[in-house]
């Protein structure tokens, strides 16, 4: 019977240690010591999320190595579970966009859940935007029968976008299919690394979910703040998401030397606000 007893007690044991360090989805932030003017707010979000989902953790990635003690200190700061990669940037010789930071952080973060953890999904969500604390749950959901879901958010220009990697959420079986990279031709223009995981998704015959999903507070700077609620999409702006609309206009991109998916969000974007504020002015 003692030994029952001290058998069970030593199961109850490894059990507890072994649900306190299983991550079911990963939260994938590529960071910059520049672009981390909200990181207070973005830490306390993550708190309120991990909180609410505790089999989860964040992972931040830099390329700066003088930035990493920091982020792991404010990890620490704010008792968050999560880890900090450091990474080198790997690009051309001519390139100059940092779209290349962005991707080669993307992918970092990428291996890293599929070789060191067993989690079911990585989330990314961008350090400077403040989510809806059930982001998680609401996503987890929406993913159901799909492989990929994005919940679109404001952009910094104008406008949102519905097919970005700053709020998506991916499967682990898309994981180890896809990988997250750019590209810059010598011109300056870019293909950004979300333009080439639609490509990829495409190819792949992948279910692909695009939404307004969720509440997203998008910090263009540390005053200035978007905002956007879950809402219906369009009718026009699903006709421009379709995948293989996408599919054709970044493979011509490509072929062109010019990204013709970006250039056409800014004209929409720009003529939706102009309609908007005529629109507003009527009125008054």
């Amino acid at each position: 019977m003692q030994n029952f007893v001290i058998l069970y007690m030593f199961s109850y044991f490894i059990h507890a240690i072994y649900k306190e360090t299983t991550v079911n989805v990963v939260i994938g932030t590529p960071i910059y010591r520049q672009g981390a003017y909200v990181i207070d707010k973005f830490l306390s979000n993550q708190k309120q999320i991990q909180q609410n989902y505790p089999s989860s953790k964040l992972v931040m990635a830099t390329s700066e190595s003088n930035f990493v003690r920091d982020l792991e200190s404010h990890l620490y700061s704010w008792k968050l579970r999560g880890d900090v990669l450091h990474y080198t940037v790997m690009k051309p010789y001519y390139a100059r966009s940092n779209i290349w930071d962005t991707a080669c952080g993307r992918e970092v973060i990428r291996e890293y859940t599929l070789s060191q953890t067993e989690a079911r999904y990585l989330l990314f969500l961008d350090a400077d935007m403040i989510f809806e604390t059930s982001v998680i749950e609401i996503l987890e959901k929406e993913i159901q029968g799909y492989d990929v879901v994005f919940s679109g958010y404001p952009l910094r220009s104008c406008g949102v976008g519905l097919a970005g990697a700053g709020c998506a959420m991916f499967t682990r079986d898309i994981l180890e299919k896809v990988q997250f990279r750019c590209h810059e031709f010598k011109n300056g223009d870019v293909i950004f690394e979300d333009n080439l995981l639609e490509v990829d998704l495409f190819r792949l015959g992948s279910q692909v979910k695009k939404g307004f999903l969720l509440s997203i507070q998008h910090y263009i700077s540390p005053t200035e703040i978007r905002y956007i609620t879950p809402k219906p999409v369009g009718i026009l702006r699903r006709m421009a998401n379709c995948a293989f609309v996408r599919y054709i206009l970044i493979r011509v991109s490509l072929i062109i030397q010019f990204n013709i998916p970006w250039k056409l969000k800014f004209l929409f974007n720009s003529f939706r606000g102009a309609v908007e504020k005529r629109s507003n002015t009527d009125q008054i």
